[in-house]
């Protein structure tokens, strides 16, 4: 799928993108983990939980978008190298926070610094010429990663750091895309001629509400595994290692999705999966007693949705709009989902109590099917035709 703004990428500049891409967003897959550990050291408070999550995503997303419209297209060398160290810095800083305020401070400053990051790679899978596919790539090699890293904290011996290590490793993570500063491509056009963000009509917002609310859902679920998978009897190392096996659930999911993207119709693939995640939602709240079989199978189904889902966003924004505007707000819209999701459900927190979660984050997926059928039913379009079907149109 060629656009308007497509550019021929060697093989090495999209590598380099996507590993710079891979750190940028470590830190989102290691969030049950490492947020867990601060308030098992009362660092920050269980109701905390969702305003620190919640901060430091919304800065990566709205990041996302004040990067393309003042940061220089033809710098990212020097991005990548500040963002990458400053970022060393800031997660070394957060061992010595205390307080959600002060942790959440530290978190949003974190958020901008990989959105400065994630934008190179989000300006070169937007601009490449087959963005959709290339996205899928990106998130099972982005999970991929994650997947390893959290096995590391889970199964290494790295008790000598004690709680420290999970940000310590995160900040060695971060030196990462120095030895690939050098393949990113030096030109990748002007603000003028390429895809200045823009909503363009009904249509495109309801494009990105699917991508907002789907991820609210996904974010919920995420940044209160860790006290989810208490309540159903899974403690100690063993909910690091469900973290990271959801993680490798995920890979699994986004690489059917690297294919399956150009050959199903793009409505079905994000309402079936939007119904998985209000059912895997439904059946964790249901759990009757601690069930650790039941709750890691749902788990491995959750992540299989998350990132099977995400290369059709794309792809809905280019049916909506093929000159890609759309598109380049699309991974703003799943971060901001990201964080708006555990927000929204820290105020149903009261103390140690979770049990109200896996609801707000069906309820958030079922918002899914009602955008898409918005989208199909009621939005108008220039051209009469849906754009949720195969090749982009309904019949």
């Amino acid at each position: 799928m060629t656009t308007p703004v497509s550019i021929a990428f060697r093989r090495s500049e999209i590598v380099a993108a996507l590993a710079v891409g891979c750190v940028a967003l470590m830190m989102l897959g290691l969030q049950p983990a490492l947020l867990g550990n601060l308030v098992e050291q009362r660092r920050i408070s269980m109701e905390g939980v969702g305003l620190v999550a919640m901060g430091e995503i919304f800065s990566l997303g709205i990041g996302v978008v004040l990067a393309e419209k003042f940061l220089p297209l033809n710098r990212l060398r020097p991005v990548a190298v500040l963002g990458s160290l400053s970022l060393v810095a800031i997660n070394v800083l957060t061992l010595y926070a205390q307080g959600d305020a002060e942790c959440t401070a530290l978190r949003v400053v974190a958020g901008l610094l990989e959105a400065s990051l994630f934008w190179i790679t989000t300006i070169v899978i937007v601009r490449s010429w087959q963005p959709d596919r290339l996205a899928g790539i990106f998130l099972t090699a982005q999970t991929l990663t994650q997947a390893l890293a959290a096995l590391a904290l889970a199964q290494l011996p790295l008790h000598f750091l004690g709680w420290h290590a999970g940000f310590i490793v995160l900040a060695a993570i971060c030196l990462v895309p120095l030895p690939f500063v050098a393949r990113l491509p030096r030109q990748v056009g002007t603000h003028t001629d390429a895809v200045m963000p823009s909503l363009v009509s009904l249509r495109g917002f309801l494009a990105l509400l699917v991508p907002f609310a789907h991820m609210s859902a996904i974010g919920t679920l995420w940044a209160y595994l860790e006290p989810l998978s208490k309540g159903a009897g899974i403690v100690g190392s063993n909910a690091d290692t469900l973290v990271a096996w959801v993680l490798l659930m995920q890979v699994l999911g986004g690489s059917v999705a690297a294919v399956a993207v150009r050959r199903w119709r793009v409505g079905t693939a994000l309402v079936l999966s939007a119904a998985a995640v209000v059912a895997i939602g439904v059946g964790i709240h249901r759990l009757a007693a601690p069930d650790p079989f039941a709750f890691t199978a749902l788990c491995a189904v959750f992540g299989f949705a998350w990132l099977f889902q995400m290369p059709f966003h794309v792809r809905l924004a280019f049916d909506v709009d093929p000159r890609g505007r759309v598109a380049m707000l699309v991974p703003p819209a799943q971060l901001l989902g990201s964080g708006f999701g555990p927000l929204a459900a820290s105020f149903s927190v009261r103390g140690d109590n979770v049990q109200h979660i896996p609801l707000i984050a069906a309820g958030f997926a079922a918002c899914v099917v009602l955008a898409l059928l918005w989208v199909k039913y009621r939005a108008p379009s220039g051209t009469g035709n849906g754009v949720l079907a195969g090749g982009g149109h309904f019949k």
